[in-house]
């Protein structure tokens, strides 16, 4: 949701900084590698004890994902990167999760079901996308929902901060992907007829 709508607001940052690392002779591939080694350090900060540093890895992550859309779309998008920025993601998201299961083990329960939940989502996702004859400004067709990455990255980011309350915290992570998965789900049914 705030992907959809939200991003028009940072949306100059993004392009500055995507200006800046092209003139840097930097690639989109590049930056998504950049993305992805920053992100996945966050599972080891949050087990080792260190929240706001993982939380600070986590959101320049994310960013630095923003911007290598914006720097593919500057200069010529490919599949290959397509494939390389969502598969990266989920590794992201996967390292969060395994870095807090593996830090509160009473909670592993809630983030095997997150876990789930994140993997029902994405496969509607990314199957509408594929069998989609929509376009949007990402090389497929971008089912919006309640919970997008920013909303992710929110909710992770409460996981991390309020560790005492991480089992709801979680669940509530659950629900909201839960219902973005069927809200996606509803939508499918009526565009791919």
């Amino acid at each position: 949701m705030l992907d959809t709508h939200g991003r028009k607001y940072v949306q100059p940052a993004i392009d500055g900084t995507a200006s800046v690392l092209l003139k840097w002779k930097l690639s989109a591939n590049q930056v998504t590698g950049l993305a992805f080694l920053i992100g996945v350090s966050t599972g080891v900060f949050i087990f080792f004890g260190m929240p706001l540093i993982a939380i600070a890895v986590l959101w320049l992550s994310g960013f630095l994902d923003a911007v290598d859309g914006t720097m593919a779309r500057k200069t010529k998008p490919s599949p290959w990167g397509t494939v390389l920025d969502i598969t990266f993601d989920r590794i992201v998201e996967i390292s969060v999760i395994l870095g807090l299961a593996f830090a509160f083990p009473s909670a592993q329960w809630a983030l095997l079901l997150l876990s789930a939940s994140i993997i029902v989502s994405m496969t509607i996702f990314l199957t509408v996308g594929a069998l989609s004859e929509k376009q949007g400004i990402k090389s497929f067709y971008y089912q919006a929902g309640l919970a997008e990455r920013t909303e992710g990255f929110i909710l992770f980011t409460l996981m991390i901060l309020f560790s005492s309350q991480l089992v709801w915290m979680t669940l509530l992570f659950f629900a909201i992907e839960m219902f973005t998965a069927f809200q996606r789900l509803f939508e499918a049914k009526r565009i791919l007829k």
